[in-house]
């Protein structure tokens, strides 16, 4: 078949990657892509969020499945849409994935179905919104409701932190006019818990954890993930068990008790406290660049799992047993302002997987066209040797423009930030 994947980066390429190992696909298309995915498939000039234009461009190829990578196309409502012209797309309808479009709504449908998260209250006002953190205690979590590109979410350790965060997201509008959900700060290590979601339907995926600091050490602003890995070994068993039974099936069967059942990947952002696994966040679609880890390691054919989930009918995931960990080269200066147009050298000595996330093609060249450029991922027996090969092909690439993370699996590793 012809499969149309949405989206421009690394997560897209990835998924652009996993089409390729299927025998089903004929064609893929990619709108709008970018320099890597372009040598894997046929680029196309649309946006992301023309909802119109990707209909009708599937319409005249016949595209057998559309795939959606961002949330700004799920937002946009491009799965409602295509299901109205009879089309098979996977993804959660625009209903569905106000699981992530909107914290609030995903905050009230946990306490509503006792689902395991933090306490929380959400603010349109700023001044309310202040004298509320002001009579807290500290650090205080803070979140923009709707999408903000995984920069929405602020931990402040000071009245001064936390109020210039409202500021922006109440006052200034940084992100767009919306509210604030004040949430009680949890600790413990985060991990992310990818699961394919049809209806009451919930296969899980193997485990990854991403990290959001810019630098290493876990320093810096917060970014939208500048590495990831996969497994995790401070993930027992009976923890993935919990996950599964008291957060993620739940969370399903309550999208379908509410109306909206969901289909597509169901992202759960938890975190191992003290007193157990607890929701931080939903998101309605692959996680990036969780997913450029994941992928990989999946035996089974992705266009089965894909169908299958968008046809509401059961599915088998077979999984590698090896370990994959990436790195992410970003441009110097994000996730604040950064240059384009740098070019990256060294791509064709890399040994193992690059996905790229911010590039674009200028003749046989390849310029840097985002914050986050590449994302190179090393596989091994274990989590070691896959850094080991990651940081190796790493060194391979020639920018002098880019920065990245030297201690991606730390929590698994150890901080000997090898």
């Amino acid at each position: 078949m012809k499969v149309l994947v949405i989206g421009s980066g690394g997560r897209e390429h990835a998924i652009v990657d996993a089409l390729t190992r299927s025998p089903q696909v004929e064609k893929i298309y990619c709108a709008p892509g970018n320099a890597g995915i372009a040598r894997q498939a046929e680029c196309v000039a649309v946006k992301e969020t023309d909802v119109e234009a990707l209909r009708d461009f599937a319409v005249a190829q016949g595209v057998g499945l559309t795939v959606v990578g961002p949330e700004v196309s799920l937002a946009a409502g491009v799965v409602d849409a295509f299901k109205a012209a009879g089309l098979r797309i996977f993804g959660p309808t625009k209903a569905a994935a106000r699981i992530e479009s909107s914290k609030e709504f995903a905050k009230e449908l946990m306490a509503k179905y006792d689902i395991p998260t933090a306490g929380f209250r959400a603010f349109t006002d700023y001044a309310a919104a202040r004298d509320y953190v002001a009579g807290r205690s500290f650090p205080a979590v803070l979140k923009y409701d709707g999408l903000a590109a995984g920069k929405g979410v602020v931990i402040a350790q000071t009245m001064k932190e936390a109020d210039a965060a409202l500021r922006d997201m109440l006052l200034d509008d940084k992100f767009g006019e919306g509210k604030v959900v004040v949430e009680d700060y949890l600790e413990g290590p985060e991990f992310s818990f990818m699961c394919f979601v049809s209806g009451r339907r919930v296969w899980p995926m193997v485990l990854a954890q991403d990290h959001k600091r810019a630098y290493d050490g876990d320093c810096g602003p917060n970014t939208g993930g500048m590495g990831a890995y996969s497994p995790l070994p401070f993930v027992t068993a009976e923890d993935e068990k919990f996950a599964l039974e008291r957060i993620m099936q739940p969370v399903a069967d309550a999208m379908a008790d509410e109306g909206c059942p969901f289909e597509g990947v169901l992202y759960g952002g938890l975190m191992k406290t003290a007193q157990g696994i607890k929701v931080i966040e939903f998101n309605a679609r692959f996680g990036d660049p969780e997913t450029e880890v994941v992928l990989p390691r999946l035996k089974s054919d992705i266009v089965d799992i894909f169908c299958a989930v968008a046809e509401g009918r059961g599915a088998r995931l077979e999984w590698h047993g090896f370990a994959t960990l990436g790195i992410v080269l970003a441009s110097k200066g994000y996730p604040g302002a950064y240059e384009k147009g740098r070019e990256i050298g060294g791509l064709d000595a890399v040994g193992g997987t690059v996905y790229h996330m911010g590039t674009k093609a200028d003749g046989e060249r390849v310029l840097t066209a985002g914050g986050r450029v590449l994302f190179v991922v090393g596989r091994g027996k274990d989590l070691a040797e896959a850094r080991a090969n990651a940081l190796r092909d790493v060194a391979r690439i020639d920018c002098g423009h880019l920065f990245h993370r030297t201690d991606i699996g730390h929590w698994a590793l150890g901080n000997e930030n090898k």
